[in-house]
């Protein structure tokens, strides 16, 4: 099949599906700067239009990656679904779209047909959307996971404190996790970005957050945001790990400048899960467009594309948490507001397509043409969308990582527009510490309360 399309009088060819999903994407930075874009509107309309009619079944003859070359590549097409892909293998990506959309398609379709599904057919879908689409069919998309809460039902929206402080100091640190439960916020996990990204500091972070955890019996998880080789040397030391935390990409050779490939990630699941500590979902990825990039390792593919195929990797391991830190990477990726809120969009809908608990930085760096306004709209957008789980960062602003992200505040005002709650397990506990009333409504918090003594302790 040649890929073409003839509009306003001129044909306009594509040279195969990688050149084809990269002119369909919507405008952003990164494409730009790699020299993969539509040249103009009327090139991407036309890459859209030609997309449309492209058959699923060439996307499993015709990898974007190589095989031979790729890893990633292999465990998406070896672990390919092909009974659940059936009722949609005599689509094209229009039809496909078409029937996402449709009444009849609830979740349980969606999660019947998403191991069928490859991250390369769900980025080809997105591309066809409007934004208000990718929105309509995520929001039906329900993806539940488990540790010592459950995450992703219906009616339910989390968030993970995210308590980073500069210099890892223990009480500022405290201040920001007690800070951050008087808003109801931490049923995602409690995780910290260490500033000293040692073995030793690992431990000694895990040791605070498990204290927290367990003096107050907190039905949530601790997570050290460090490379995946020091969490296996600090479960080599019995330290108390809860999630293994890693940032995953969408090409060997993207995962490889992270230091990590699938197999590294395999033994850090198998360690995790001996530990029984919690569910069955011990790992916790973070992704963002642009990073294979970043990195040299794009292969000429959209990074759209590229994200999605992240989610391919991630899926093999039935993580508890997958998170987009969308505007992260910078403007030379997505340059503005307007391009992030679409990624942050396309993010979560081709992960939660995919069968990932898809949860959202919504953020931007300061030297990006975005603020919080933007990310206002981001994050309604996702909370209407179904999104698992955004961040708690206290006053929207991380002053180790130094940047603008999304805050405590956030998150109750969410909760309460949208009449969503906290994971059920978490939201009793707030209950019964006197955080927040029976109908969802915070507290104040009395001077006496015992949660106080963790920030003097």
């Amino acid at each position: 099949m040649r890929l073409a399309a003839r509009l306003w009088g001129r044909t306009y060819p594509f040279t195969g599906l990688r050149d084809l999903l990269a002119k369909a994407s919507p405008a952003r930075s990164g494409d730009q700067l790699s020299g993969v874009a539509a040249q103009d509107e009327r090139e991407r309309v036309a890459a859209q239009v030609c997309l449309a009619d492209v058959p699923l079944r060439r996307f499993l003859e015709e990898p974007v990656v190589p095989y031979e070359e790729d890893e990633v590549t292999r465990l998406i097409v070896d672990s390919h679904d092909t009974a659940a892909f059936a009722p949609v293998a005599h689509m094209t990506v229009g039809e496909l779209r078409e029937h996402l959309l449709s009444y009849e398609v609830g979740s349980p379709e969606l999660a019947a047909l998403a191991p069928g599904l490859t991250p390369e057919m769900v980025a080809a879908v997105s591309k066809l959307m409007r934004n208000q689409d990718l929105v309509s069919v995520a929001a039906k998309a329900s993806v539940v996971t488990t540790f010592r809460d459950t995450l992703g039902l219906p009616g339910h929206l989390s968030s993970r404190i995210q308590p980073n402080h500069p210099t890892d100091d223990p009480l500022g640190i405290a201040a920001a996790i007690v800070d951050g439960l008087t808003f109801g916020c931490g049923d995602a996990c409690i995780g910290i970005n260490p500033a000293s990204d040692t073995v030793t500091g690992t431990i000694h972070l895990l040791s605070l957050l498990d204290d927290v955890i367990q003096r107050f019996t907190i039905p949530t998880q601790s997570c050290i945001l460090t490379h995946v080789t020091n969490t296996l040397a600090a479960i080599d030391r019995g330290a108390p790990v809860d999630l293994v935390f890693q940032s995953v990409a969408g090409t060997q050779a993207a995962n490889r400048s992270f230091g990590i490939d699938i197999a590294l990630l395999a033994e850090a699941q198998a360690a995790a899960l001996s530990l029984g500590r919690g569910g069955d979902n011990v790992m916790y990825f973070e992704t963002g467009q642009g990073s294979c990039l970043s990195a040299g390792a794009d292969h000429g593919v959209d990074q759209q594309t590229l994200e999605a195929r992240a989610y391919g990797v991630a899926r093999r391991f039935s993580p508890l948490l997958v998170n987009t830190v969308v505007g992260f990477i910078g403007p030379e990726y997505l340059y503005d507001g307007k391009q992030i809120r679409r990624a942050g969009l396309e993010d979560h809908f081709c992960g939660k397509v995919l069968g990932l608990p898809m949860g959202c930085d919504v953020c931007y760096t300061n030297h990006a043409d975005a603020d919080q306004n933007d990310s206002d709209d981001l994050m309604t957008l996702l909370g209407v969308a179904g999104c698992t789980y955004f961040m708690g960062v206290p006053g929207a602003d991380d002053v180790m990582l130094e940047y603008q992200s999304t805050s405590y505040h956030d998150i109750a005002f969410l909760q309460r527009q949208l009449g969503r709650r906290p994971a059920p397990e978490f939201d009793r506990w707030l209950q019964e510490h006197d955080l927040v009333a029976p109908d969802g409504r915070l507290l104040p918090l009395p001077a006496h309360h015992p949660l106080l003594a963790v920030t003097r302790s």
